[in-house]
């Protein structure tokens, strides 16, 4: 076949469409400038022009409400990290420094939204009403998960880099075509008798992920498959600058919310400190999902004060003075100027914001000395719905070996036993 008779590639000679994201640019400006921020770290509310409007609907209450989920949560987390410290938890992840990007994001959600985690979410359960005891049960190595993920509309945390994003993007389409079906029907039901019910409320997804996971090719394929079927999913990484040891400087030399644009969809990057503002923009971005104008990426740009987990020390890869530049940008400390400032909330207030967790730390700490290990012969049995002769071969082999400990265990008491008389 000779050079003029070889195909054209489907973008030869056409116009490549460019609405969605002229659309998008036109709201949000160019995405390579500064990210959104509302609320400053010194207190003071500034306006954006588009996402003041979103802000406005934020009342008092919200606001009070904001605070005393970020306190609570961050008392969780202090609790939680001294459980592990103790023994009774085999591994804990902090969150302490990303309350605001946590606790705005999902306080925008609705009920009929899907959450998908990775594993330092544990703002984001509070907001789904996730009972927090039950987080601990997966790091405590008694539960394969905590909670009943269809109580809440909140999927059990993903300990597996990046691999909740696929799961993420097939979920929202699956909602995307439920709601094709769902309309149709509707439209069938009022050809035949002239009425229509209340239909549904339109439902989206939100992914979270960070900046390490960014770079795996999860969140590519996720991104690819969302823009293509302009699924309804928000994207939302919390970029905390550091993937365990690797700074975020390495992962991207770009901003992370830019990469968007690639695939033909928006990406804003906000002040994941500033929880007014990551209200506002997830408000703002679950709204565009679930009108059918396809996903969207938010880059919420925060920090993570402490370790990755509890096995991680983080003196040996960043200095203390960038971690104490952060904690002048902290995000309860910011709000609370805001509070106090525009008389929205008291020492009362405040007083009863401590007392709160304090209460729910107790909690947390009682349920968690509480918790029963499973026997492990229910993970034997759990393999398959039907007894299985390998399986049977596995759990023989099992307990001959366990009782060999006993066996060891009761020599050495006999033996003890003997020289002591």
């Amino acid at each position: 076949m000779g050079a003029t008779h070889l195909p054209s590639t489907e973008f030869d000679g056409t116009g490549i469409n460019d609405q969605l994201e002229a659309v998008a640019e036109a709201q949000l400006g160019d995405p390579a400038v500064p990210m959104v921020q509302l609320l400053g770290p010194d207190g003071k509310l500034g306006s954006d022009p588009v996402f003041s409007d979103y802000a406005e609907r934020i009342d008092p209450e919200k606001l009070r409400g904001f605070y005393a989920d970020m306190a609570k949560i961050r008392r969780f987390d202090v609790e939680a990290t001294a459980l592990q410290r103790q023994g009774q938890l085999a591994l804990w992840v902090p969150l302490t420094g990303q309350e605001a990007a946590q606790i705005g994001s999902g306080r925008a959600s609705q009920p009929q939204d899907y959450i998908f985690p990775t594993y330092r979410e544990h703002g984001v359960a509070l907001t789904r009403n996730v009972d927090l005891a039950e987080l601990l049960r997966q790091f405590r190595g008694v539960s394969n998960g905590g909670w009943n993920p269809k109580d809440t509309n909140f999927h059990l945390y993903t300990l597996v880099l990046a691999a909740q994003t696929p799961h993420a993007v097939g979920y929202a389409m699956g909602i995307q075509r439920d709601q094709k079906l769902a309309a149709a029907a509707a439209t069938g039901a009022a050809t035949a008798d002239g009425t229509v019910g209340d239909p549904e409320p339109k439902a989206a997804v939100v992914v979270y992920f960070g900046d390490g996971a960014s770079s795996e090719g999860d969140v590519h394929e996720s991104m690819v498959f969302a823009s293509s079927y302009q699924a309804p999913v928000v994207f939302f990484c919390q970029n905390n600058h550091w993937a365990i040891s690797v700074p975020s400087s390495v992962q991207t030399r770009i901003p992370l919310a830019n990469r968007a644009k690639g695939y033909g969809f928006p990406g804003i990057r906000v002040d994941g400190n500033d929880v007014i503002a990551v209200h506002a923009v997830t408000e703002w971005a679950l709204e565009q999902a679930r009108e059918g104008n396809g996903p969207v990426l938010i880059e919420a740009f925060t920090y993570r004060v402490g370790a990755h987990t509890t096995a991680d020390d983080p003196t040996k890869y960043r200095a203390s003075a960038e971690e104490g530049r952060w904690r002048a940008k902290d995000p309860l400390e910011r709000l609370e100027k805001y509070l106090r400032a525009e008389g929205f909330a008291d020492d009362a207030f405040f007083d009863q914001v401590k007392a709160d967790g304090d209460e729910l730390a107790a909690y947390v700490r009682k349920t968690t000395y509480d918790l029963e290990t499973p026997d492990i012969r229910t993970a034997f049995a759990n393999t398959y719905v039907e007894a299985h002769p390998l399986v049977a071969e596995e759990l023989a082999w099992f307990e001959e070996y366990s009782a060999g400990f006993a066996d060891t265990a009761d020599s050495h008491h006999a033996s003890t036993d003997g020289a002591a008389n």
